[in-house]
């Protein structure tokens, strides 16, 4: 049953969890998952008011937006949760992790594929937004903040507004900071690199003009 690895998966990611019973009494992005479960049920079986009607409950409850219509997959986990909004036509493929305040929103008002999809394995952290009909391939991570407007391939870690792919994560890497790109990730952005340069010629042009032109002594007056 899904529900039961929604709630087993959260013991692999965090490590505050201690038992079952405080998952499902204290973990509001747990509860929410559970109630998205029911909703989406309903929502299949054309019971549309009544869908929307509990996952405004919900909301109210846990501060987590999930629409009903939105398709998740096995082990999902929203670590905190308070803010997450997940639009109508979101895809959520299997073990997927979001952190408070994600975004996955929609760009246009027609009634088509609007909101983002993401394969397996997906880790966006804390306050991104992923807007768009876009797809995060598997493994993908999102820092911290990031706005993220076009597909990413495989294995791709994102930073930045807008967001930029800042180095590629090799498969026995797990050292994501889902708050803020660690200094390992943000020393490989090609912005902070060029100004980086930029600095680095200018300390070196500094250096070179106080050679050629010194600075002359300063004459002692002798007091008679």
């Amino acid at each position: 049953m899904r529900i039961i690895e929604d709630v087993r998966s959260v013991f692999a990611r965090d490590p505050a969890a201690r038992n079952v019973f405080e998952i499902l009494t204290c973990y509001s992005g747990v509860q929410a998952v559970i109630l998205y479960r029911l909703t989406h049920f309903l929502w299949r079986y054309k019971l549309r008011w009544l869908a929307r009607f509990i996952s405004t409950l919900a909301r109210w409850i846990t501060g987590i937006e999930i629409h009903p219509g939105a398709v998740i997959g096995r082990r999902f986990f929203i670590d905190h949760g308070m803010g997450v909004v997940i639009g109508e036509t979101a895809i959520i493929g299997d073990d997927c992790m979001l952190y408070h305040g994600v975004t996955l929103g929609g760009t246009t008002w027609d009634k088509v594929k609007r909101h983002p999809t993401l394969k397996n394995g997906v880790v966006i952290g804390a306050g991104a937004k992923i807007l768009g009909p876009i797809t995060l391939g598997n493994n993908v991570r999102v820092g911290s903040n990031s706005v993220v407007v076009r597909s990413i391939d495989d294995n791709e870690t994102v930073v930045g507004i807008p967001g930029r792919i800042v180095r590629q994560k090799t498969e026995d890497e797990d050292s994501f900071d889902s708050y803020a790109a660690k200094a390992s990730g943000i020393s490989n952005d090609p912005t902070l690199q060029a100004v980086n340069s930029l600095i680095d010629r200018l300390s070196e042009m500094e250096k070179q003009l106080e050679k050629v032109s010194p600075k002359k002594p300063t004459k002692s007056v002798e007091k008679n």
